[in-house]
């Protein structure tokens, strides 16, 4: 009977592990399906190569389009490339430390077809249509991080950042993202703990969405937006779950880590980076693993005034 007792416990935890991992399996292979044979990557049409002021090239709109996006461009869709085109390409090439030309080379349109953060590189005179991200002003820069307009940050009077995962976050991807937010609390003033999904009081709410999921700000196919999240206090952070997402490197994915330290870095008030080594860097190459850079410490300690 003892032995029967004990072959019984022994059959009931191995069900349970098995119940578990299994659990992990389906939420990772349901997150796999929709990205598969999916591309991170923008594509431009290769006819847009050398694209100048005076060109008028099928395809400039979609160039618009995109610097739209990230606060470079505001006017009319149209493939006439004209001195608004070349005005806001030239300002784009400045943030990145590109040739400073205004034409569509090779370097640009490379940079431009990178997988990369949805929050945009510059704000100025936003619309109903874009709130969220921050207010209607400019960045304020540092050596070369930013922070978001009006420098929104968290209270001095918290102690720790509750956050909770939603919408049946993927076991696999919660230490990533765990680890993602203690490399951020060795600089900060605050720690991070995390609560239920059902905790009303959560400061930080982190989940893989796609298509339009109701913060106004949708993830487009074939846009090449990897995630995205929003200034303070407003604690939201998506994953774009139609990419291609993995812990560590591999070829043609994304390492869950290393966006979200870059995303966390939006929650705690830091915009982009116009250094390419910096985690507030906006674009994050597939197969590539990055960490906090001596800048990303300098902009979080300027941002809460920290020694």
């Amino acid at each position: 009977m003892a032995e029967f007792k004990y072959s019984l416990h022994l059959s009931l935890i191995s069900f349970i592990l098995l119940a578990a991992i299994a659990a992990h399996v389906t939420s990772a292979r349901v997150l796999h399906n929709h990205a598969h044979n999916k591309s991170s990557h923008i594509i431009f049409s290769q006819n847009l190569l050398g694209s100048r002021k005076g060109h008028n090239i099928q395809g400039i709109h979609h160039v618009k389009t995109y610097l739209k996006r990230y606060g470079y461009f505001t006017h009319t869709q149209s493939n006439a490339f004209d001195d608004h085109l070349e005005s806001a390409l030239k300002t784009y090439q400045k943030f990145f430390n590109l040739n400073v030309s205004g034409i569509l080379d090779n370097e640009t349109l490379s940079l431009m077809s990178q997988p990369r953060c949805a929050v945009p590189d510059i704000f100025h005179n936003e619309t109903s249509t874009r709130k969220g991200w921050g207010h209607e002003e400019h960045l304020h820069m540092g050596s070369h991080y930013l922070f978001f307009p009006r420098t929104p940050k968290w209270p001095e009077s918290k102690c720790r950042l509750r956050y909770s995962y939603y919408h049946d976050f993927p076991m696999a991807f919660k230490d990533p993202v765990n680890n993602a937010l203690e490399l951020w609390s060795a600089y900060l003033q605050f720690g991070f703990v995390e609560v239920g999904e059902d905790d009303y009081w959560a400061d930080l709410k982190i989940s893989f969405e796609m298509g339009e999921h109701g913060d106004g700000h949708p993830f487009i196919p074939t846009s090449g937006v990897l995630a995205h999240a929003f200034a303070p206090r407003d604690g939201r952070f998506h994953f774009n779950v139609e990419q291609c997402w993995t812990v560590g490197a591999r070829p043609n994915c994304q390492d869950v880590m290393s966006v979200a330290v870059h995303e966390i870095g939006h929650l705690l008030g830091l915009g982009h980076s116009g250094a390419e080594e910096a985690i507030m860097w906006p674009c994050i190459r597939p197969n590539a693993v990055k960490g906090l850079f001596q800048d990303n410490v300098a902009g979080i300690k300027a941002l809460y005034g920290l020694p």
